[in-house]
């Protein structure tokens, strides 16, 4: 094992660590290390270093190979010594400067001045002080093995919590032992279709995040679209799709364009299901953010077999704190830990004992009753502002979430998208959202999110947002 000469504080004001290797004569490792201590600038130009009676005495080394290994490097040019004066780093003696490593991916794009894009909460918002009053109680009542090796499945307290809140809070039937803990919903994704627990082709909506349709075609999932209109996704499709065993739905507010899937629709779901032997995906996503309604409750508690439910804190807490799970079947509680592997590398144990703290304390729902009631008084801003300044455009899916669809006229969503992007606005246009393959009409219009902006940014932000929609309604084509 290597030598260590482990303090320097005396002589040059800071620690600093020599390895000794075993490898040819103790001067030899002696001179090599402090070579590589000059040349990394551990030791900087005219650093002093300690008598070679002191450093000999530290390292267990004889006086004469102390003495030896300085006078080499001072022959070297590495070290000057002076009568009286000690003997100190050369000033020639520059540090190696670092490489500069190119850059892997491109530079992000400055920040817009106006963030109207969807699927962010209000950063702002963040319950700061009752988030470290959990964290506070949650480290302090933790047994010390929770800070060993994670358990892959999440911490017991977190699914404990878990269960009993989506049982009460979203009509979810579960156990904790049916709970698997994860980092989001993509993380989801990916342990369900990259560990192949699952397999393709998985039927989703014509219209959702891109981003999961990429994360599903890197597993090698081919994705099949299903027609959406007011009532949400077309389930009854589902029967005339062959070889498709699994279906991705947000029934609760269908993403992007807003509405709640229709009770006979979900129950065709669940059908559909129990007769192929196939699995409802259901993505609740923004469930608890609801404002003319009462609350729509889970499709999993129609069938806990058959549906296997996935949700997170992206949207009632924060995307950073990387905290999301599963409710699953029975059956695949196995092959999901397996896809996992034996130790917890994604959800850190502080965050999950909190958040099992934040839910059991109440915290949780006392913030999530505080953002709706935010959330919907900018909502109702946003539509009291287009009534006002844009009458002619229609605000749709407003009746829950975190953002609104705007109706454009035929023809011109690009230009108005454009438009945002030299105003500096971030949003984005409903066809970011299209699938590939769908066949259904692509109405054009914006999806807006009106949750991230500061509260005294908000209304600039919708100011700027009607000065690039379209003054006027274009004029509709006579029939034929």
């Amino acid at each position: 094992m290597a030598d260590s000469w482990a303090n320097l504080a005396q002589r040059l004001g800071s620690d600093l660590h020599l390895e000794l290797s075993r490898a040819g004569g103790r001067r030899s490792a002696l001179t090599s290390a402090l070579r590589e201590a000059v040349r990394d600038g551990r030791l900087p130009a005219g650093a002093l270093l300690p008598p070679y009676r002191s450093l000999a005495a530290d390292l267990g080394l004889a006086r004469n190979t102390v003495a030896a290994a300085y006078a080499e490097l001072v022959a070297e040019g590495w070290l000057v010594a002076r009568q009286g004066a000690g003997t100190r780093v050369a000033p020639r003696a520059d540090p190696v400067r670092a490489a500069r490593v190119p850059r892997q991916t491109p530079a992000r794009p400055a920040p817009a001045v106006h963030q109207l894009r969807q699927g962010q909460p209000d950063a702002a918002s963040f319950p700061r002080a009752a988030w470290l009053a959990s964290a506070r109680r949650a480290l302090n009542a933790a047994p010390n093995e929770a800070f060993g090796p994670g358990d892959p499945q999440g911490r017991p307290e977190l699914r404990r919590a878990l269960a009993g809140y989506l049982a009460r809070a979203r009509g979810v039937r579960t156990t904790p032992e049916r709970i698997v803990v994860c980092s989001g919903f993509a993380h989801a994704l990916r342990l369900l279709f990259g560990g192949r627990v699952l397999r393709g082709p998985l039927a989703v909506e014509s219209y959702g995040l891109p981003f999961h349709r990429a994360v599903l075609a890197a597993a090698g999932v081919r994705t099949v679209a299903l027609t959406i209109d007011a009532d949400g996704a077309r389930t009854d499709e589902l029967t005339g799709l062959a070889g498709v065993r699994a279906a991705l739905l947000t029934p609760a507010h269908q993403f992007p364009t807003g509405g709640p899937l229709h009770p006979r629709r979900r129950l065709a779901a669940v059908r559909w299901a129990e007769a192929r032997d196939a699995l409802v995906l259901e993505d609740d996503y923004d469930g608890e953010f609801r404002y003319d309604r009462e609350p729509v409750g889970a499709v999993q508690g129609l069938d806990p077999e058959r549906v296997v439910y996935l949700g997170s804190v992206s949207k009632s807490l924060s995307p950073a704190l990387r905290l999301g799970w599963m409710v699953l079947p029975e059956r695949l509680v196995g092959p999901v830990l397996a896809a996992k592997g034996e130790r917890e590398a994604w959800a850190g144990v502080t965050d999950q004992l909190t958040l099992a703290d934040f839910l059991d304390s109440g915290r949780y729902d006392r913030h999530v009753r505080r953002m709706r009631q935010r959330y919907r008084a900018r909502r109702d801003r946003l539509v009291a502002t287009l009534a006002a300044h844009a009458p002619h455009v229609t605000p749709t899916g407003v009746a829950a979430g975190l953002h609104a669809v705007l109706r454009l006229p035929p023809g011109t969503e690009r230009q108005v998208v454009a438009a945002a992007a030299r105003q500096s606005i971030a949003l984005d246009g409903l066809a970011d959202f299209r699938h590939p393959a769908t066949t259904m009409p692509a109405p054009d219009g914006l999806v807006v999110g009106y949750a991230t902006p500061s509260e005294y940014g908000y209304g600039p932000a919708l100011e700027a947002l009607c000065r690039i929609l379209p003054a006027t309604a274009l004029p509709r084509t006579p029939p034929g």
